[in-house]
């Protein structure tokens, strides 16, 4: 006898169970919580943002239904929207100095049942709003030369924002919030690169640029030199450099032995001459890369005095 009953009651205790377990859910099922929230937004000058959310009742029982947004662990009732459709929303001063905040919806409201009123809650999970104060726009041009000076218009950029060449940095100069610019790195010519603006705050893609072929003369095309004796270096390119120079990255194997200033081949100029002081004593070569073949060397000599 006891070997049948002792079963009989474990099914009906695992039945009572499983209806306590639904009985408890009910409640979270009753409503379901769509998050309509973009979590990233542009600023505005008003520093005031929307925060959205949709409930759905999943039943005819529930009523009472009060929304709320807890950001940064305040909570704030939240108001029926006039587009309507179950449709509630939030305006958020955001305060001075944050670009970012977490945030999380709770609904509270009771479910109606044989005349007796059960409160009941439901809630998101945690998620994080970026605000986002850059915006790249577009690139001046899509192609040019090593060295030309490219503009990117926009808004939103800091002097420590970076263009990048396929991940890799370009020399970027900071002209105001709306606009940087780029010197058109020494990569492989007739090829496309990815564009993109890096800063602390992440990257954001431009666009694509082709590097096109160009040539250049520099003369004299060997240089000997004393220490501290100078000479003048010529560098020519075929055609007129474009709006803001173009820029030679002149690089050295010998650094302490040559002393010479930055070139730039000013805008609407095909040449540009500088000055070059032998430092210490050595020999090696000065190396402009994404010119003609490659690559073009001048071999450097500098004796003692």
């Amino acid at each position: 006898m006891h070997s049948l009953v002792r079963p009989v009651a474990t099914k009906v205790l695992a039945w009572l169970a499983c209806a306590a377990g639904l009985a408890l859910l009910s409640g979270c099922d009753a409503v379901t919580l769509t998050d309509l929230t973009p979590k990233s937004m542009a600023e505005n000058p008003s520093q005031i943002y929307t925060f959205s959310l949709r409930i759905a009742k999943r039943t005819g029982t529930v009523v009472g239904l009060t929304p709320n947004i807890v950001v940064d662990g305040k909570s704030f009732e939240m108001k029926l929207s006039p587009l309507g459709g179950g449709l509630h929303e939030f305006e958020y001063q955001l305060p001075a100095g944050r670009d970012r905040l977490a945030y999380y919806f709770l609904v509270t409201y009771n479910v109606e049942g044989n005349g007796v009123l059960t409160p009941r809650e439901a809630y998101t999970q945690v998620e994080t709003v970026q605000i986002v104060r850059r915006y790249v726009l577009s690139l001046e041009v899509n192609r040019g030369p090593v060295g030309a000076r490219i503009s990117v218009v926009g808004r939103g950029f800091t002097p420590q924002d970076v263009i990048q060449f396929n991940g890799s940095p370009a020399r970027t100069a900071f002209e105001s919030p709306n606009s940087i610019s780029f010197f058109v790195p020494a990569l492989e010519a007739n090829r496309n690169y990815q564009v993109a603006v890096s800063s602390v705050a992440g990257t954001s893609p431009v666009g694509t640029f082709r590097i096109d072929p160009s040539s250049i003369t520099v003369s004299p095309s060997v240089l000997t030199l004393r220490t501290g004796e100078r000479a003048n270096l010529s560098f020519a390119l075929p055609n007129p450099a474009p709006v803001g120079g173009t820029l030679l990255d002149v690089a050295t194997d010998v650094p302490e032995s040559v002393i010479m200033p930055e070139v730039i081949v000013p805008q609407g100029q095909t040449q540009v001459n500088v000055n070059v002081e032998g430092g210490k004593p050595g020999s090696g070569k000065l190396y402009l890369k994404g010119y003609g073949s490659g690559e073009v060397t001048v071999p450097v000599t500098v004796s003692p005095r």
